[in-house]
């Protein structure tokens, strides 16, 4: 498992972003490819350890498209020069929510935790209200000091507290939010040491566990828009 060819990779596309030297240089791509998804595995096997629902997943399920959907963009730039992954126990579905892996030169790179996608309504509902039922668990999960020391919830938020709640209510800054997700920034010189990396990823997920099966109760019967 190779990081810093990633990183070379990752690098290099950043500033070439065309498709003449995305296709010229097609066999880095596959290789580089192929060492995140050898760091994936390694991080299944360690995020397993304490959530074994992840273990059935093959990594290559679980990227994202590096190429861009540029039609509503300025930006044309018609790739990401990062590697994305999304661990859960149904894979790369927004919902459940699991664990997120962002690769990306210029300390871009992140782990990441939560429910990013605010556009499900079904699915912030869940969750508001059972914050509303659940307010007190939910304070114990974001302030134990091993969280605290590394995350702090974020989403997107309206100003006010919607219709329909409690606008004194405890959770109050919380049931305005959108979404509620997780982010710990890396460093691009942490990415060097691959086992190093691996096992702080780990127990960084591990942290973030009893945040994502709190959101996961509330979602557990959501389901997925049809295409």
């Amino acid at each position: 498992m190779n990081t810093s060819f990633i990183m070379e990779y990752l690098s290099a596309l950043s500033q070439n972003n065309n498709r003449e030297w995305y296709h010229a240089n097609k066999d880095d791509y596959k290789k580089a490819n192929a060492e995140f998804e050898s760091l994936l595995q390694t991080l299944m096997l360690e995020i397993g350890k304490f959530d074994s629902s992840i273990l059935h997943n093959n990594p290559k399920d679980l990227t994202f498209k590096i190429v861009r959907d540029t039609r509503f963009s300025h930006d044309k730039s018609p790739y990401n020069p990062a590697f994305r992954a999304h661990i859960s126990s149904k894979g790369k579905l927004p919902v459940p929510v699991g664990y997120y892996l962002m690769i990306k030169p210029g300390n871009q790179s992140f782990l990441g935790g939560g429910l990013f996608a605010d556009m499900f309504k079904d699915a912030t509902t869940m969750i508001r209200d059972y914050i509303v039922r659940n307010g007190e668990e939910w304070e114990n999960i974001i302030h134990e000091p091993e969280f605290e020391k590394y995350f702090t919830v974020q989403g997107t938020a309206l100003k006010n507290v919607p219709a329909g709640y409690e606008k004194e209510h405890p959770q109050a800054e919380y049931l305005k939010f959108k979404s509620w997700y997780l982010e710990y920034p890396i460093k691009d010189e942490e990415l060097n040491h691959t086992e190093t990396f691996s096992a702080k990823a780990a127990e960084l997920f591990r942290i973030m566990k009893p945040f994502n099966d709190f959101l996961n109760k509330a979602l557990a019967d959501f389901q997925m828009p049809a295409r």
